[in-house]
């Protein structure tokens, strides 16, 4: 009988731990009616325990939506004070775009912010406002936050507003590089905001269009009673991209990328996407990216992957309270990831090939992937073969393999200034 039905108090915390786990109403109300031996053992009802939840969201929203997420910051602040988060008001002081960054952020910003991608291309949260997201690599190569908006648009004074306030927040430093997708506004206000960074696009989102802009549209480009067999079409298409891919990496001298960007644009006979893009060579092409620090990053699939990873805790229906809890709760499953890993390359030792006492003191020095990568190249180092072109330090360098047969790669010209002890 429905006036026999009552949620216990650790029925209601079993209930509200379930949903914070992202768990489904009616999947965690037939998990405890199993648990118990039965839906009439359990003393209440699938409608009981949504009514229950629908209570709880109106107690958590008892200030409203805004002053709740202010009462959510304030609590942020007095459990560690060095937690910040700003806000943007409109003429009439409402809320429009908001940011967050917590001690853990700020602190990752000062050891690993020298390459930063961010990205809006995740939205699931209540009422659809572009999130926003500053990442990047830290010293195991995963992904490490350093900052996260809600943003009212996706205009140019919202981005302005968010980079200068993501720069206050990290002292004014400003990071060496960094990547978005071909967003117009947002590449009008990096320029504005992040004048001493290297500002890079998404090599993942310009293949995305160059697909859709290079490759001809079925039934397009046939003369009248001449049609080319579908083959024909598809190798077509991938040797158009192959060459542009090319282009993009294959090249590391700027008259090799020019002639061979010309032999594609001879290929396609819609040019305008190909003309667009080529104006902003400089931020994605190869050889003009050679003196670019970017720690292998050539795009904002850092986003991608820290997306997926939101998608298992944030659900569309999530008022913004709820949306900052539930991203919280994702942090701290990146974090502990964060702790295993340290506690692993604690106890592991690296695999040292040769016992030079630069490899001996990298291994102590590294984490066990960066000082793979370290040696990887130190071996290179140990099979370079280098003669002296003239007295100007200028040197040509190749480097020799003896996988087989002797061979050696392609000389690369160095040049040496040793008042600076830099290489070009």
């Amino acid at each position: 009988m429905a006036s026999q039905r009552k949620i216990t108090e650790i029925q209601a915390f079993d209930i509200e731990t379930a949903e914070d786990s992202g768990i489904m109403p009616k999947a965690a109300h037939e998990f405890a009616c199993r648990q118990v031996g039965g839906p009439l053992n359990l003393g209440y009802t699938c409608r009981d325990q949504k009514n229950h939840l629908r209570s709880k969201r109106q107690r958590e929203l008892a200030f409203g939506q805004a002053g709740t997420m202010l009462k959510y910051f304030h609590d942020k602040i007095v459990e560690n004070p060095s937690f910040q988060y700003a806000l943007q008001l409109d003429c009439e002081e409402h809320i429009t775009n908001i940011f967050w960054a917590d001690a853990k952020m700020v602190l990752d910003y000062a050891h690993f912010g020298d390459v930063v991608t961010f990205d809006t291309t995740f939205g699931t949260n209540k009422e659809y406002r572009p999130f926003g997201i500053f990442l990047g690599l830290n010293q195991f190569r995963e992904i490490t936050i350093f900052g996260a908006a809600l943003l009212f648009d996706e205009t140019c004074d919202s981005f302005t507003w968010l980079f200068e306030t993501f720069l206050a927040t990290h002292n004014g430093r400003q990071p060496r590089t960094i990547y978005t997708d071909q967003d117009v506004a947002m590449g009008k206000a990096i320029g504005k905001v992040f004048t001493e960074s290297y500002h890079g696009l998404c090599t993942f989102h310009i293949m995305q269009n160059a697909v859709k802009h290079l490759c001809p549209v079925k039934g397009e480009g046939k003369d009248e009673g001449k049609e080319k067999d579908e083959g024909g079409d598809e190798d077509e298409e991938s040797h158009i991209l192959t060459d542009f891919s090319d282009c993009m990496y294959g090249y590391e001298e700027k008259e090799e990328f020019e002639e061979a960007f010309d032999n594609m644009r001879q290929k396609v006979q819609k040019q305008t996407w190909l003309d667009s893009i080529y104006k902003l060579k400089e931020k994605w092409a190869e050889c003009y990216m050679r003196d670019v620090f970017s720690l292998g990053v050539r795009s904002t699939q850092l986003s991608e992957s820290f997306n997926n990873s939101l998608k298992n805790h944030l659900k569309s229906y999530f008022h913004i309270v709820r949306f900052l809890m539930h991203f919280e709760r994702t942090m701290e499953v990146k974090r502990r990831a964060e702790l295993q890993s340290e506690f692993e390359s604690r106890k592991k030792l690296p695999r040292i090939k040769m016992h030079t006492p630069m490899l001996v003191l990298a291994s102590k020095e590294y984490t066990p992937i960066i000082f793979e990568a370290f040696q990887s190249e130190y071996e290179r180092s140990m099979a370079a073969c280098t003669r002296v072109l003239d007295g100007n330090y200028k040197f040509a360098i190749a480097i020799g393999s003896l996988h087989g047969d002797l061979k050696f790669e392609e000389e690369r010209i160095v040049t040496g200034d040793p008042l600076t002890n830099s290489f070009l």
